[in-house]
């Protein structure tokens, strides 16, 4: 089953934000994130759940966030804060002076199909269907559900490993390789490209080391992932580098075109670059990646 609406949107990297942190939410106005996570959920305790609320409807009542892709961290269906974060939701699209549109809200813990059909029920109940759904894997049965789960509505456009918690469910060690993870990893992978949508990776919870998070970074693009969410904007840089356009693939992918466009001049199914063999699936790798330098440089970061 594919999901039919793959938007395209650059999603090289995620930035969590604490909705209570006002000074954060404001300076990610600024910040070189593909997109801003606005989290209700594991960032603020639970008796400061009402304020973070109330913080993030007055931030979005006035910010500007440009080409930001702007999604909500609710917290998770079962738990008591759930159905207030709803009507903040509600309470955020009748700000009669934002400018600023969700896209989407990242739901947390999810382990079945159920969980994502409540959310959708949820909003369409409020006239906010046409918000996405990401439903974030964080445990062994989201893990094993993640197919129907990708499945669940249309609505779903991407997924989010919550590495963390899975760890700490499988009773994983400090590993940097993650090799404990990889099997799970590649099963969500799997389950997100058989349904034409996104998947993020992990965060990094180490923000002192770079070197780590270059590794998970480029563990992560190796194994399919559109990109990664991470936790500080020190992890921005890393992390769009490495999920964006390389120079030596871009000049690659420009090559390939050119010399498939010479090809198909000539009536020739197929073409040689660098004494490769050329087919129309490289193409189709190479027309995205020229798309999204393209679009890259068109954001600015």
């Amino acid at each position: 089953m594919m999901n039919q609406h793959l938007d395209n949107k650059l999603r090289r990297s995620a930035l969590y934000m604490p909705a209570n942190n006002r000074r954060a939410l404001s300076k990610a106005q600024s910040l070189a994130a593909d997109v801003i996570i606005f989290d209700l959920e594991d960032a603020v305790s639970p008796n400061d759940k009402a304020a973070a609320r109330l913080a993030l409807l007055e931030q979005l009542a006035h910010a500007d966030y440009g080409p930001r892709e702007l999604v909500v961290r609710i917290n998770a269906v079962n738990s008591e804060w759930y159905d207030e974060d709803i009507k903040l939701l509600a309470a955020l699209t009748r700000v009669a002076s934002t400018g600023v549109h969700l896209s989407a809200i990242a739901l947390p813990k999810v382990e079945s199909e159920v969980d994502v059909l409540s959310v959708k029920h949820a909003l369409e109940k409020i006239d906010l269907s046409h918000l996405s759904l990401w439903p974030m894997i964080e445990t062994p049965a989201g893990v094993s559900n993640v197919r129907v789960i990708a499945q669940a509505d249309a609505s779903v456009n991407c997924l989010v490993m919550g590495t963390s918690d899975l760890s700490k469910e499988l009773k994983l060690g400090m590993n940097k390789q993650r090799l404990g993870l990889v099997f799970s990893l590649s099963q969500c992978v799997l389950a997100a490209r058989e349904c034409g949508i996104d998947i993020l990776d992990g965060v990094c919870l180490d923000l002192r080391d770079q070197s780590l998070l270059a590794e998970e970074a480029a563990q992560g693009k190796s194994l399919g992932f559109t990109g990664k969410t991470v936790i500080h904007p020190d992890q921005l840089s890393i992390t769009n580098a490495e999920f964006g356009v390389m120079p030596e693939a871009l000049a690659e992918a420009q090559e390939i075109l050119h010399v498939w466009k010479l090809a198909q001049q000539k009536g020739e199914g197929l073409a040689v670059v660098n004494g490769r063999l050329i087919e129309s699936l490289h193409v189709e790798v190479a027309t995205r990646l020229v798309k999204n330098h393209a679009d890259i440089e068109a954001r600015g970061f």
